[in-house]
């Protein structure tokens, strides 16, 4: 009766739902919040060990409406510090230090 996809196969047809999130933060006056983040911190923070793993279209909507402010920014403050890191370790090979 219901139809089951992963969750990459669902995201045009929930694309809708992050878009009402990312209105909502924008509203709590995240006025940076993005779809395109919003959609990268449900993969890496929500469905990271079930993003293979079939659910049903109102699984995943729920899931994207249920995100926190405090998710996103956790998501968005690692985020940060993971591309410093790359960062530092690019400056380091630069100059020729292990």
């Amino acid at each position: 009766m219901f139809e089951s996809k992963t969750v990459n196969e669902w995201k045009s047809e929930v694309m809708p739902a992050v878009i009402s999130k990312k209105e909502e933060f924008h509203l709590l006056g995240y006025d940076k919040a993005s779809a395109a983040d919003i959609w990268s911190c449900m993969e890496k923070k929500v469905w990271k060990k079930e993003a293979d793993k079939p659910k049903r279209i109102y699984e995943v909507v729920a899931d994207i409406m249920q995100l926190s402010v405090s998710v996103y920014m956790g998501y968005l403050t690692m985020s940060v510090y993971e591309e410093d890191e790359d960062l530092m370790a690019s400056i380091a090979a630069i100059n020729g230090q292990s």
